[in-house]
């Protein structure tokens, strides 16, 4: 036994020897989306991660025991250390996770750092599961030799909206359930807490409905889809895929892990031929209808005056309420032309009976969309459950207790607020990150365009404001097929969005954000995301000077890379001039720039002043 021990304790020894040898890595908190107050503690030792920690959570609570696992998860992708999960304290040194009332904000945590301990300390389970993203974000990634270590300090960390979303449209194009899993992955490191998922389509019914077969049996699937839209060339392939009562179960559990709230969408009346391509007498015109092949704003919709419209709609959420535990069941409302009703004896009759008037600002037709509404809204309302609907349900007078989302512009969410209804702010000029008009700016632009965004209008006064209860970004998938193209489409902007959703205003800065993405953009490529790569690029501006003959030329750039440019014409490189501050051209210039990291060359950004 004495040989034994001593191996033991020789071996002991020598992995101390090993681990006092290698290079300490400290990371830092200034993470995406940034804290609200990040107090390093200069000169004290970091939290080292340079043997297995013991991570302890509170017993008898199994939601902070999948927090625990969620961040052993994490230290062993960064640093390949598999940390144990305890709910005894024990030894002194570890990691622990604490429920504190006193934290006043319900997703707010606190993070206490040093030499022998992390404290993690929120008044919820989801306030500690972000204080375990930021730890997550807050690891420096490691070579060879080197070990990871958190910085000794204090983070007092909360979120400014409570509401802070993203959309992800499957009724054009379908996406797996397991990659709808990597998506809400996705959406946790960026501390998005509710994932609207647009599950209905002219283009495809995505949610199987018990009560109605057809739905799936024959409005999921459609015979083709457009691929060019100035040609109108088609692929002739069939098209197809819907989510199981159990699939959507399944997804449903996996986000409320990450403390994600799936919010989903039916949307009505408009956007419904694939409702009446399964069941035509719900249309009004009786049809032939068929799932769309192509994009766009279609005149066929839900016939309002059919009793049985409603009945469906009643059955349809019905079924999709005991799938979802959300408080919010979100209806569309949005571009519902009104032709078809206009020339529709059931619905003309049914604004005879429900005494419905036009008036100066609504036509008869656009109250009959909130008559309709309003009656889907009190059934969801019988359920305990709240509505929400794009701002087209504004059109016909507002419905009594929806929540608006405002996606035309600023002004549905102003006249929203204005009337005391809750308000998600989400417009297609900022945060569609599908805009296709947006997707034509190049690199940091459109990084810049989100990041800048401020999604609480002035026009409202204080009070009023109380009434935007957060931002919502919204990726729209008719031209979006697979998942690379997703994630090219939305990344790095949603750690943009990230920022204007949780953060301070007076704490955030472009430049600094820029500093910081380098790193969120190497957590990317760790997970296998793919993102724009453009962004490398430097963004060079023209800002036009007093002279009429001149221009100031300015760059922003990623990190602190350095920036080399040429006002010839030619090709830069390491030998250029390295831009520091800006500088005037004049006219007839051609000014073109790369970024340098390492023996990484950038593309080239180029403007041309006349």
């Amino acid at each position: 036994m004495k040989r034994k021990f001593y191996m033991g304790s020789l071996g002991v020894l020598c992995l101390l020897a090993l681990a006092a040898c290698k290079t300490t890595t400290v990371g830092s908190y200034d993470v995406i989306p940034l804290p609200q107050e990040i107090i390093v503690a200069k000169g004290e030792k970091p939290f080292v991660l340079d043997a297995p920690v013991r991570i302890v959570y509170p017993g008898n609570n199994e939601k902070m025991k999948e927090n625990a696992g969620f961040l052993t998860a994490f230290i062993q992708e960064i640093t390949g250390q598999k940390a144990e999960i305890s709910a005894e304290k024990g030894r002194a040194k570890g990691i622990f996770l604490e429920i504190d009332p006193s934290i006043p904000q319900p997703e707010g945590y606190r993070l206490l750092v040093n030499e022998k301990s992390v404290k993690v300390k929120a008044a919820t389970e989801a306030g500690i599961f972000y204080g375990i993203q930021t730890l997550r974000k807050a690891l420096p990634e490691t070579a060879q030799g080197e070990v990871a270590a958190w910085p000794a300090g204090t983070v007092n960390d909360y979120p400014r909206f409570k509401y802070r979303g993203s959309l992800l449209d499957v009724g054009r194009h379908y996406f797996p359930v397991e990659y709808v899993k990597q998506y809400i992955d996705l959406l946790a490191l960026h501390h998005i807490n509710y994932f609207h998922w647009h599950l209905t389509e002219d283009q495809g019914w995505r949610i199987e409905i018990k009560k109605y077969p057809k739905l799936t049996e024959i409005g999921s699937k459609r015979k083709e889809t457009i691929i060019n839209w100035e040609t109108r060339e088609f692929d002739g392939k069939p098209y197809g895929g819907f989510y199981t009562q159990d699939e959507i179960k399944e997804i449903v559990a996996y986000a409320t892990a990450r403390h994600i709230t799936v919010i989903p969408e039916i949307d009505l009346p408009g956007h419904t031929l694939a409702i009446l391509a399964s069941y035509p007498e719900l249309g009004c015109t009786g049809g032939p209808y068929e799932v769309p092949t192509s994009w766009g704003v279609f005149q066929d919709v839900l016939c309002a005056g059919n009793e049985k419209s409603l009945e469906l709609v009643k059955d349809v959420l019905t079924e999709v309420m005991e799938l979802f535990p959300s408080p919010y069941i979100h209806i569309g409302g949005d571009e519902c032309p009104k032709a078809r009703w206009k020339n529709c004896p059931k619905c003309q009759a049914m604004i005879r009976k429900a005494g419905i008037k036009a008036d100066p600002a609504h036509t008869a037709e656009n109250k009959l969309q909130t008559y309709f509404m309003t009656q889907v809204e009190e059934f969801i309302n019988s359920k305990g459950r709240r509505m929400i609907g794009w701002d087209e349900v504004l059109e016909g007078g507002l419905t009594p207790d929806a929540t608006i989302m405002s996606w035309r512009g600023m002004g549905g969410g102003i006249k929203a607020a204005r009337q005391h209804h809750d308000v998600i702010i989400t417009p297609i000029s900022h945060l569609y990150l599908s805009n296709p008009g947006i997707l034509k700016m190049k690199g940091l632009q459109t990084v810049k365009r989100v990041y800048e965004f401020e999604p609480v209008p002035r026009e409202l006064n204080a009070g009023e404001q109380a009434y935007v209860i957060g931002a919502q970004v919204s990726t729209w998938t008719e031209w979006i097929r697979d998942s690379s193209r997703l994630e090219y489409v939305i990344l790095p902007r949603m750690a943009a969005a990230a920022e204007v959703f949780w953060s301070n205003p007076s704490r955030k800065g472009y430049d600094d954000f820029l500093s910081r993405l380098p790193h969120m953009l190497n957590l990317y490529a760790d997970k296998g995301f793919e993102f724009r790569q453009d962004v490398f690029n430097p963004d060079l501006q023209i800002k036009r000077c007093v002279q009429p003959d001149s221009v100031e030329i300015t760059c922003d750039v990623m990190g602190d890379a350095p920036v080399f440019y040429t006002t010839d014409g030619s090709t830069p490189g390491k030998q250029s001039e390295r831009y520091a501050f800006p500088f005037k051209v004049g006219k007839n210039t051609v000014v073109k720039a790369v970024a340098v990291r390492g023996e990484q060359i950038s593309g080239i950004d180029s403007v041309v002043f006349r």
